[in-house]
C-alpha cells in the first residue's frame, strides 16, 4: 500500500468518525434520554421540563437509586410549542409507570431578536413566547397525549419569576400555574407544588438577582420535593402484598 493510499484511509476513517460523533450529538440535541445504569426490576420514571428541571435530576436520580430508573429527556423541553412537536419522541418506547413533567417558564418569556440578552429575553420590546390562552390549549393536549402512555403522572408547577427578570413579568407565574391547575384537576393529575417551595427560599438558594435559575443547594431542595412526590407515587401504585 503507497504513503498517499495510507493517508486516504486514514483520513476517511477519521471523517467517519467525526460524522458519527455529529450524528450523534444532533441526537443528544433533539431529546435522546440521558443513559442511565438500569435495574430491569425497578420502575421507570421519566422528567420532562425546562433547565430547572436539569439542575433537580441528578439529585433527584441519586435520592431514588434504589427506588426508581429515573430518567430525563437530555435537552431542555423549552415551551409548549416544542413539547407538541416532540414529546412522541421524547417518551420513546419505554413503558413509564410514572412521568413529572413541566412547561411554563419559556412560555410565559418575552424575547427578541435584537435583544443581547441572554435568550434574546426582553419583555419591554419583545413578543411572549406562547401566550395564555395558547398555553391552555397546548398543555390541554400535552396532558392528553400524556395520558396515552399509561403513566400515572405528576404536573410540577411553574417555579416563581424574580423581580427584574429581563424576559419575564412577575405574576406571570400565578397565572400560567393557574390555567395549568385547572387542567390537572380536570384531568386528576398530582400536582407538586414546586412553586410554593421555591417562594419560600432564601436568596443564597437563587443563581442571582433577576434570575429564575437556582443554585445546586437550591436544585437540591426541589429534588427532595420531586424524588418524595415520586416515591409516594410508586409506592401508592405498587400492588398489594409486593
Amino acid at each position: 500500500m503507497t504513503r498517499l493510499t495510507q493517508s486516504f484511509t486514514l483520513l476517511s476513517a477519521f471523517l467517519m468518525m467525526l460524522c458519527l460523533t455529529s450524528m450523534s450529538t444532533a441526537q443528544d440535541q433533539n431529546g435522546s434520554k440521558q443513559s442511565i445504569k438500569k435495574n430491569a426490576d425497578l420502575p421507570h420514571v421519566l422528567i420532562i421540563g425546562d433547565s430547572i428541571s436539569i439542575g433537580y435530576t441528578k439529585p433527584t436520580i441519586e435520592l431514588l437509586k434504589d427506588v426508581a430508573n429515573v430518567e430525563r429527556v437530555k435537552t431542555n423541553c423549552g415551551d409548549t410549542k416544542r413539547g407538541r412537536q416532540h414529546l412522541e419522541r421524547w417518551l420513546g418506547k419505554t413503558n413509564w409507570d410514572v412521568i413529572h413533567f413541566n412547561w411554563g417558564l419559556h412560555d410565559l418569556c418575552y424575547r427578541h431578536p435584537d435583544s443581547k440578552t441572554q435568550g434574546h429575553r426582553d419583555k419591554v420590546n419583545g413578543t411572549i413566547s406562547v401566550p395564555l390562552d395558547q398555553y391552555e390549549k397546548n398543555l390541554e393536549a400535552l396532558v392528553e397525549q400524556l395520558e396515552k402512555t399509561g403513566a400515572t403522572l405528576i404536573w410540577a408547577t411553574t417555579t416563581p419569576v424574580p423581580e427584574s427578570e429581563a424576559g419575564r413579568v412577575v405574576g406571570d407565574d400565578l397565572k400560567y400555574n393557574q390555567v395549568a391547575e385547572k387542567i390537572m384537576k380536570k384531568h386528576d393529575i398530582k400536582i407538586n407544588d414546586l412553586h410554593k417551595l421555591a417562594t419560600g427560599f432564601e436568596a443564597s438558594l437563587w443563581a442571582g438577582p433577576g434570575n429564575v435559575h437556582f443554585k445546586p443547594a437550591g436544585s437540591d431542595k426541589l429534588a427532595q420535593q420531586v424524588a418524595q412526590e415520586i416515591k409516594a407515587t410508586l409506592k401508592k401504585n405498587k400492588p398489594a402484598g409486593n
